[in-house]
């Protein structure tokens, strides 16, 4: 969860008094700060490009008319947050949303209102395909550091994993240099994302067994619980991965990797009644067996997580991040555990604030 003040969590569940803020950073230099009277902002893990947002004006002055106008356009971003005014005359405490590309603006040119949409940073890296092969050497800090600064060379990159050697990767042209910086983070059991800062980072999943949840959402009086659901599928649901890697212009031979549920106890149990559903992976950026291992054993964390899921609606918490590990208590008392997926935090004062969750599990 991005870090805010214990005043903040405490009001979140209190009557308060919502703050937003919307910029708009122009290729000229420009920064505009946007009146606007809606939107919104969806973060969804599952996605390549994690956030995503809509953003309502109600001048109608923003749609581009005239070439110099889109010129400052094109490639123009915004920066969206919200927040709380405690209404004492302290500034609001407001929280990140994303840092996003501006993809569209229309509207009716007369009386507005106009619609900006954004993308996470991520769509400049998607949308900068090779258009000749591309060699990632070295390790997996540095390769995707250069995979993501080939396309944003101002872009910041952070890690929080031990960093990890790969063997060489040469992409194609027309490849996707997201997916690559993806496949080479999933040799350190990693993945990649642009966070709320528009920051790049390099991270391990948090394990739902041991994260400490950072929210409490309870059907108590001052609660932040409206609702919640509960459902299991097994669409797409594998309960183990086999990662290969072979690298003939390095010279390694191929090596592999099987990482299966073993919990005797998990109803998706290798070899158990859901029987036995593999997932392949492969990269000649694996050329070791730890590499194949932490491959595996991240793909197999996503691939086997949503047998269980729940789809929550509290009050909104803007500081949420996907990943995110929340106790949850029903108005029976049963208590959960549940791992964030996806949400969307709306930019006026709306109601519910629905959030997605993986690998819901009873809290003991």
């Amino acid at each position: 969860m991005y870090p805010v003040s214990d005043r903040f969590l405490a009001r979140l569940s209190e009557s308060h008094t919502v703050a937003t803020k919307v910029q708009l950073f122009l290729t000229d230099g420009q920064v505009i700060d946007l009146e606007h009277t809606g939107g919104s902002v969806s973060v969804d893990r599952s996605n390549a490009i994690r956030r995503t947002c809509s953003v309502t004006v109600a001048d109608p002055a923003l749609i581009p008319r005239t070439p110099s106008d889109q010129l400052a356009t094109y490639g123009a971003r915004l920066r969206v947050s919200r927040g709380i005014d405690y209404g004492d005359g302290s500034q609001p405490e407001l929280v990140p949303l994303g840092v996003f590309r501006l993809d569209s603006v229309d509207g009716d040119v007369n009386d507005g209102p106009a619609t900006l949409q954004g993308k996470g940073l991520e769509a400049v890296v998607i949308d900068d395909k090779f258009t000749e092969p591309y060699k990632a050497t070295g390790t997996v800090v540095g390769a995707v550091t250069a995979l993501i600064q080939r396309s944003i060379p101002t872009a910041d990159v952070i890690s929080t994993i031990v960093d990890t050697p790969i063997g060489s990767r040469t992409f194609d042209v027309e490849a996707d240099p997201w997916a690559g910086a993806q496949e080479i983070a999933a040799a350190a059991g990693a993945e990649v994302y642009c966070n709320a800062d528009g920051v790049f980072v390099i991270a391990a999943l948090p394990d739902l067994l041991t994260a400490t949840p950072v929210w409490a959402v309870e059907a108590t009086d001052g609660g932040a619980y409206i609702s919640a659901n509960r459902g299991m599928t097994s669409d797409q649901v594998h309960n183990g991965v086999l990662a290969r890697g072979e690298n003939t212009a390095d010279n390694v031979p191929p090596i592999s990797y099987l990482a299966v549920d073993d919990d005797p106890n998990s109803p998706t149990y290798w070899g158990g009644p859901y029987g036995r559903r593999p997932k392949f992976v492969s990269s000649s950026a694996y050329t070791t067996l730890t590499a194949c291992t932490q491959a595996a054993n991240a793909e197999l964390a996503k691939a086997k997580a949503p047998n269980a899921s729940g789809d929550i609606s509290s009050l909104p918490n803007p500081a949420l991040e996907t990943g995110d590990v929340l106790r949850v208590m029903h108005e029976d008392g049963t208590r959960e555990l549940h791992q964030v997926a996806s949400f969307q935090v709306p930019l006026d004062l709306g109601g519910d604030f629905p959030i997605s969750t993986i690998s819901a599990k009873e809290d003991a």
